[in-house]
């Protein structure tokens, strides 16, 4: 508080910031926050169990991404939407865990009770079967992709984001995106013909 003080000018009400102050950090309170968690923390999840393979990995890259968000909040300008924001530290921070020697070199097992969970507690047996063989078909169709062809995949099937939201979470341009996404659906497809 000193240190604010001897930066101001004496006033008699230095309570409140300077204007940049301001403009440095984004003026979300933690309600704000929490609803940014709330609305998109699923969608999150989702893209990096894909991206990963592992829901337990996957749970700790939500969680790792959101303390990333909130360290980071003072660098984002607004020049995209948050959800595409979210998206980029996302896909960052779950190819730098592809990167690590530890995934690389250490093969966690299935965890088969994932796929029991994605279905609704009154589904038949049966139901839940073929759900959770659908689910692991889709991920070991999708891990015999190249990663960017999975990626591409991810963020406008699941994730629904246009060409153009796409193209600037990867760094391309929307054509660019159209004719690799065009090849990645072809080669899925093929990957998900040999699952069967």
């Amino acid at each position: 508080m000193s240190a604010l003080i001897t930066e101001t000018p004496v006033e008699p009400a230095p309570e409140t910031s300077s204007p940049a102050t301001a403009v440095q950090r984004v003026p979300l309170e933690p309600p704000e926050l929490e609803a940014i968690y709330e609305e998109h923390s699923r969608p999150i999840f989702y893209l990096a169990l894909r991206m990963l393979g592992d829901p337990t990995q996957a749970e700790d890259a939500t969680h790792d991404v959101f303390l990333k968000a909130y360290r980071k909040l003072g660098e984002f300008k607004g020049n995209s939407s948050i959800r595409t924001w979210l998206y980029r530290i996302t896909i960052n921070h779950c190819q730098n865990l592809l990167q690590t020697w530890h995934r690389r070199n250490i093969h966690g097992t299935d965890d088969e009770t994932f796929w029991e969970r994605a279905v609704g507690p009154g589904d038949s047996p049966l139901r839940v079967l073929e759900t959770k063989e659908l689910g692991q078909r889709i991920q070991k169709s999708l891990d015999a992709l190249p990663e960017e062809y999975r990626l591409l995949l991810l963020l406008v099937a699941d994730e629904k984001l246009s060409y153009d939201e796409v193209g600037a979470l990867t760094n391309q341009s929307s054509d660019a995106v159209r004719g690799k996404l065009h090849r990645a659906r072809k080669t899925f497809a093929a990957a998900f013909h040999q699952t069967a």
